[in-house]
């Protein structure tokens, strides 16, 4: 009886045991179906979640041609002044820097020694003259003698050889007292130009040397107006020349740094060729300057704009995505699904890009938020907050509305 108690206690151990071990392996079978099942909603609900982009409109605009360069400052006109005659300089007769309108007097030259000079010219002059009436009366006379027979031919045409000497000599004394009054205002050196002068190169007291290469008293800039002067690649040569000889071409300049109001001109010159080294034709255009912004020398940043381009379909230049097989941007449909659409871009302005070809004005366009989408992926307009961002965008906030 006892023996088969043991049996018995042994055999409900057992069946204790198989059934603690079913239910273990039961469990550990269960749990990792109910885990994958987790994970896998979790993954289709993270894959249906929409991406968050910002948006904007494809718009129909008209969109200027222009030419981006770095231009330099010249001076409308520049002269040195120079003596033309020798001398001490006696007075001086502005300061250095100073704005100067054309005709105003610079430098005096000591004119004494060439005052001297006319005097002694119209002196010879006079002279001249009283002699040359002489031989006038004198050749009446012969003149009278001469129709009566009482002087001979030869008498005759030497009195009236005289007179055409003496003539002629008066003459060449009006050609000395005239050159003598033209050394004599070189002595006063007046300004060619209205601009302004530069530094005093010579002092006043010092001897002067007429047309001395190396030595100009002072440089005179003409500010008003100015040039600036330019390069543009040869390949837009052909638009430049034709849209040059049917209108004025706009040039404006901002000078490195300034963030006042750009300065506005003209173009007024292209070059007769084309540098072989660098493959630019040199350009020029012409300003104003009213306010004297532009200083001759001075580097700035030069836009030439050669027209519009009319009605073309512009996005945000970030919308251009460059893909594998050329640009690209992502539309966005009524549903809120991106497509795939390839595009020809075409030129920059002011932050936009033109699109040739692909897409049509009014179509909604992502602007940011690339990186995340797939074409027929859905996405959430932000309101104006690019991811990672926390800018707002006015457009954005049009769009999502």
């Amino acid at each position: 009886m006892v023996h088969i108690n043991r049996r018995i206690n042994g055999y409900i151990l057992v069946l204790v045991f198989c059934f603690f071990a079913f239910a273990t392996f039961a469990c550990k079978a269960k749990t990792p179906e109910a885990s994958d099942g987790k994970e896998v909603k979790g993954a289709a609900k993270g894959a249906q979640r929409p991406v968050p982009v910002t948006a904007d409109i494809a718009v129909q605009k008209n969109i200027p041609i222009e030419i981006n360069a770095i231009g330099n400052i010249e001076s409308y006109a520049t002269v040195s002044i120079k003596a033309r005659v020798n001398g001490e300089l006696q007075g001086v007769h502005f300061t250095e820097g100073q704005e100067v309108s054309k005709g105003k007097l610079l430098f005096t030259i000591d004119p004494r020694p060439f005052q001297a000079a006319v005097n002694e010219a119209l002196a010879r002059l006079e002279k001249d003259k009283a002699l040359f009436s002489k031989t006038e009366d004198d050749y009446r006379r012969y003149e009278n003698l001469m129709q009566r027979g009482s002087i001979s031919r030869e008498q005759f045409d030497q009195v009236r050889a005289n007179l055409s000497a003496l003539k002629a000599t008066i003459q060449a004394d009006e050609a000395v007292v005239e050159n003598a009054r033209v050394q004599l205002g070189y002595t006063s050196i007046y300004s060619p130009i209205s601009g302004r002068t530069g530094n005093l190169l010579i002092d006043q007291g010092n001897m002067i040397k007429a047309n001395d290469d190396n030595k100009s008293f002072v440089v005179i800039e003409q500010l008003q107006p100015i040039y600036v002067s330019f390069t543009a690649p040869e390949a837009n040569l052909y638009e430049i020349m034709n849209r040059f000889n049917r209108e004025r071409l706009s040039v404006t300049v901002l000078p490195e740094g300034s963030k006042a109001v750009p300065e506005k001109g003209n173009l007024s010159f292209f070059d007769n060729s084309v540098d072989s080294k660098t493959g630019t034709i040199r350009l020029k255009g012409t300003f104003k300057n009213q306010n004297k912004r532009l200083w001759p020398g001075q580097f700035v940043n030069v836009v030439l704009t050669l027209g519009d381009l009319k009605d073309v379909v512009t996005v945000p230049s970030q919308a251009v995505q460059n893909g594998a097989n050329g640009p690209y941007v992502f539309t966005i449909t009524p549903g809120n699904k991106v497509e795939y659409k390839p595009v020809s871009a075409g030129i920059s302005y002011n932050g936009e890009t033109v699109i040739e070809k692909g897409l049509l004005a009014g179509e909604k366009i992502v602007t940011d938020g690339h990186l995340r989408l797939t074409p027929g992926a859905s996405v959430e307009i932000t309101d104006g907050v690019k991811p990672g961002n926390n800018n707002i965008k006015k457009a954005g906030k049009e769009v999502a509305s």
